[in-house]
């Protein structure tokens, strides 16, 4: 249940992405209303802002909105019923949340994002289930039967170049070394079909990660951010690798992880989604699409 509760969250950080990617667009359209500037040229063809514009708001405009109305909607709440979470708890869901993730995704947003988000996700739990009862003795239960959930090993979030001979790897070093860009490096020559097209982009990795040897592991522990390593040898060939932030592994006690426990318990009783939702009539919500549905 915790691992589904973090993929929400990380889902929630794409829809963000999205709405990044709207203001981007939409504010230069401003400046361009009504001068069908091209976007994109297809042979003879021609794509216009207003056409890219118009496929992006049917594809995720309502998803996009909704996002932004829930964002209200539970900071309202919040405020209403004096519901509150800590920088602690957003800190450690934030932890959760990175060593869970393996991509590039979301590190298009910036940290800020990300533990607003989880902040918002929190607080819809706790308004949620501020009138269930849960016993000390469920949360004790629900910690002793799941400490996995709360263990987080030591964490290495990390780029790599893999090629197949160590000389190739020597010489990816030497070009790092005089100033070249290492994604460009990786999407260059990188023969690892999963992170090469992403600027070599891996995610995190732990001792747990059973992509990956011991040797390779131990070697990115030897770094220090911003820093590459020697090469590395693989079962493709060779690797390289950029450590970009090492969380350090924590267990977590009972009494740091109470309040998520009691959320996690009462959610898992009530057993209906964690939406805000049910809060739009008594904040008396008035929607776009609402109004668009309710013509058709």
């Amino acid at each position: 249940m915790k691992k589904k509760h973090l993929w929400l969250i990380i889902a929630s950080l794409f829809v963000l992405n999205i709405i990044f990617i709207l203001l981007l667009t939409i504010r230069p359209a401003v400046l361009f209303a009504g001068s069908g500037e091209t976007v994109a040229e297809v042979g003879k063809d021609k794509i216009t802002r207003e056409e890219w514009l118009n496929e992006m708001e049917q594809r995720y405009g309502k998803e996009v909105l909704n996002d932004l109305i829930d964002q209200k909607v539970i900071g309202a709440m919040a405020e209403k019923y004096d519901v509150e979470v800590s920088k602690d708890a957003v800190e450690r869901e934030l932890t959760l949340v990175k060593t869970m993730y393996q991509g590039n995704r979301l590190q298009q947003l910036d940290e800020s994002k990300w533990k607003e988000q989880i902040k918002y996700s929190l607080l819809l739990e706790e308004l949620l289930t501020r009138d269930v009862v849960v016993t000390e003795e469920e949360m004790k239960d629900y910690y002793d039967q799941n400490k996995s959930l709360f263990q987080v090993p030591d964490s290495y979030h990390i780029s790599q170049i893999v090629v197949k001979t160590k000389k190739e790897a020597e010489q990816t070093i030497k070009e790092l070394e005089n100033g070249s860009s290492f994604p460009v490096l990786a999407m260059e020559r990188s023969i690892d079909e999963f992170t090469a097209n992403q600027g070599g982009e891996t995610g995190f990795i732990s001792e747990e990660d059973e992509r990956f040897s011991q040797d390779f592991i131990d070697e990115a522990a030897k770094l220090k951010e911003g820093e590459w390593s020697e090469p590395v040898e693989v079962e493709d060939g060779y690797a390289v690798i950029l450590l970009h932030e090492h969380l350090d592994g924590r267990n977590y006690a009972f009494k740091d992880v109470k309040n998520q426990i009691r959320r996690q318990v009462a959610l898992e009783q009530m057993d209906t989604p964690a939406s805000a939702k049910p809060f739009w009539n008594e904040i008396k919500v008035d929607s776009f699409y609402d109004k668009q549905e309710e013509k058709q």
